[in-house]
């Protein structure tokens, strides 16, 4: 393994123990991460948006391969187990991840992962109905937020 995918595993390693403080010491301090929800975090909010999703995520079972690296560009994927919601609804998010990494730290990190699957199974009736329309992807996305920077200002 090259050092780049080391930091990689090392990262999803501290992921599946639900160590926050590890995955956040793999990102530079410039670091920027996007999904489908969490769209243009800077480092600190990355830092944190892990720290709020570990310290919630009290079923969550999560697999992952590193799947290739060229240079400073390593891609992997992994699938996320757990429930979602006050209703518990059981979601089975594959999700596939680019990374740059320079001087062993990750610089920028994107996921990409199906928002209709997601919302069909972690919304249900209205995710199934309105999870592919602009409407629903929005209020999932400044309700997630809401939620980050209400867990950052603790």
């Amino acid at each position: 393994m090259t050092p780049n995918e080391d930091l990689i595993q090392h990262f999803y390693t501290s992921f599946q123990l639900k160590d926050y403080r590890g995955m956040q010491g793999c990102y530079a301090d410039h670091a920027t991460f996007s999904d489908s929800v969490f769209i243009n975090l800077n480092a600190n909010q990355t830092r944190a948006m892990w720290q709020m999703l570990i310290s919630r995520a009290k079923d969550l079972v999560l697999e992952f391969k590193v799947v290739s690296s060229n240079g400073n560009q390593v891609r992997a994927e992994w699938i996320a187990h757990y429930t979602f919601g006050p209703i518990k609804r059981k979601v089975r998010n594959h999700i596939k991840a680019e990374f740059e990494v320079v001087d062993g730290k990750i610089v920028r990190h994107i996921d990409h992962f199906n928002f209709h699957t997601w919302t069909r199974q972690a919304l249900g009736p209205m995710g199934l109905l309105l999870g592919w329309t602009p409407y629903l992807q929005n209020k999932v996305r400044k309700t997630a937020m809401k939620g980050l920077n209400d867990f950052m200002a603790k």
